[in-house]
This record gives structure tokens, sequence and C-alpha cells, in this order.
């Protein structure tokens, strides 16, 4: 991801690596991150998408600075699904996290808002808003905070994602990382990129990345 930031929790608090993450253009790849978990909870996921990942579909919420608690979910409910643990390449639970977008940011006015730099600062939550979410995401997702895991956007910020539990879950990294930046982020750079030179519409972006980030540049053509 473009934008750089780390969060970091009380020192007393048991999960003081987790830190938020999001995208904005024109810088490097994010840092915003709690880092991979211990993939105690993460499930094997074949032929690349999860075969359920189409089932839930990419909610509307608009949301800036504070994370939306849209769902109630319940510990080691959500499984990561491993595509290729050595290259770092997880889906998320689609059923506990299927993507959801801000409605304040549509086709019209991507050139005023994701396309101008220094949009995604003034969406994003701060860290004594999202403390609290980012311990339960990874209790949700059975995992343990590790340094190179990523509690992540979905649908990135920089792709007119929005901060709620449906569209952030805790990432793991690939297992040789040693930071936080992810093979997504350059994903989502690509995809940032081709929505504001116009290669592809904001909405069909932000359904593939939702759908399965793996493959979203090739299913874009791009």
């Amino acid at each position: 991801m473009n934008f750089r930031k780390h969060f970091a929790l009380p020192a007393a608090f048991l999960f003081a690596a987790l830190a938020l993450t999001g995208c904005q253009q024109g810088s490097g790849p994010a840092t915003e991150a709690m880092s991979p978990a211990a993939p105690q909870a993460i499930a094997a996921a074949t032929g690349g998408a999860s075969s359920d990942a189409s089932a839930a579909a990419v909610k509307s919420i608009h949301s800036p600075g504070i994370v939306a608690t849209d769902e109630q979910l319940s510990a080691g409910q959500c499984s990561a699904k491993v595509v290729d643990a050595a290259t770092g390449e997880y889906l998320p639970d689609p059923a506990c996290t299927p993507g959801a977008a801000d409605p304040a940011v549509t086709q019209d006015n991507i050139d005023s808002t994701i396309c101008t730099s220094g949009y995604t600062a003034t969406v994003r939550p701060p860290a004594s808003n999202t403390d609290k979410v980012k311990a339960e995401s990874l209790r949700e997702y059975g995992q343990t905070a590790v340094k190179t895991t990523e509690y992540d956007h979905l649908i990135s910020l920089e792709l007119g994602g929005t901060n709620s539990v449906s569209n952030l879950w805790p990432e793991p990294n690939k297992t040789s990382a040693t930071g936080t930046t992810n093979p997504k982020d350059a994903v989502e750079n690509a995809l940032h990129k081709a929505v504001c030179t116009h290669k592809v519409t904001l909405s069909a972006a932000q359904k593939a990345i939702a759908h399965n980030w793996v493959t979203a540049v090739k299913d874009l053509g791009l």
C-alpha cells in the first residue's frame, strides 16, 4: 500500500504489534499493520479463490474516521484461507470479511477523492478507535499478534474502501517477511492506478479485490 503509518497500542496491551493499514496514493508501501498472524486457524483454499468468496456481497458503509461495528463475530469464528503461504497469498474469510465500500466515493468523484493525494488521511480512524477492534479481529480469526501481520482493509482506502469490521482483517504475510509490506500492497497500488487512469471502473476494482485480491489484476485484464 502507498500510505505508511503505524498505530502502536499501549505497551501493556497483549496485542502491541497490531496496526491499522490503509492505502494512500503517492508514497511507498504501507507499514500500517499488526504483524503475520500465527496461522493456527488458517485453512487451505483450493483453486485460488475461496469457493464461497462470491457468496457475500460487498457492503456499502459510510464511516470516515471511525470503525463501524457492522458485524458481531465470535472468537475463532473466522479462518483465513491459504493460497500460497510462502509468497504471502492469503484470503480473508468471506463470511466474516466480505468487504465494504464507502458510498461517498463514486466513479464521478474519484478525481477529488481517492485520486487526490492525501485522501486516505482524511478518512482513516485514529489508533484510539482501532485498538479494540484490532485485538478482537485477531481473536475472531484465531490468530496471535505477529510483527509481520497486517491489519488490512480488504477493499483498500485508496480504492474507496471503508472503515468497518466487514472490511478489516488480520492479513498474514509471506513466510520470509521481516516487515509488514506484503503482496497485496502491490495489487492495491496497481488497481488504484488503473482506476485513476480510467482503465477500469471503481466498482469493478472494488469487486475484484473483494472477491479475490490474488487474481484481481488478472481478472480485470491488467
